[in-house]
């Protein structure tokens, strides 16, 4: 992952095939049946995320949201100074990182670790001085993120 970011914990969640994939989000959100999986046309690539998370991460499970995760948060570090033009694939990540989480949820799905991993990625998103998304990645660690986070139900103590 970019900026010294470890992928613990995250990049095992990419195995295997996701119930719903962000093409068949997509599809979802255009009223239409989801085509089933093709490694072909599936492989999560930049071009993919591109196309496909900004409108398709609305509709995914936990299962396929956590699939996508790892793939999503290399995308946002590597472009943290910049986006590419006529894409809105890190902010679809921002969004789908922020309150109200659906039921079942999706961001209470992930495991401690995993979840040091998303807040280490929205640290570089939201205190970069080169990143374009440090606002937006502040709101969505306030909401959910940090300590004290406006939104987030609090923990159950560790056993």
């Amino acid at each position: 992952m970019g900026r010294g970011i470890e992928n613990r914990g995250v990049v095992g969640l990419l195995a295997g095939v996701p119930p719903i994939t962000l093409r068949g989000g997509d599809a979802l959100d255009g009223y239409d049946e989801p085509p089933p999986y093709d490694p072909a046309i599936d492989e999560p690539s930049d071009r993919y995320l591109e196309t496909f998370a900004f409108t398709g991460l609305n509709f995914l499970d936990a299962v396929s949201w956590r699939h996508y995760l790892p793939r999503l948060i290399d995308y946002a570090l590597r472009r943290l100074a910049n986006n590419t033009s006529g894409t809105m694939a890190v902010d679809g990540l921002l969004w789908s990182l922020r309150p109200p989480d659906r039921d079942p949820s999706r961001l209470a799905s992930l495991t401690r670790e995993q979840e040091e991993v998303v807040v280490a990625a929205l640290e570089q998103l939201a205190f970069s001085d080169d990143s374009i998304y440090r606002t937006d990645a502040r709101q969505v660690m306030e909401e959910w993120w940090m300590p004290g986070a406006l939104y987030r139900p609090p923990r159950e103590p560790l056993r």
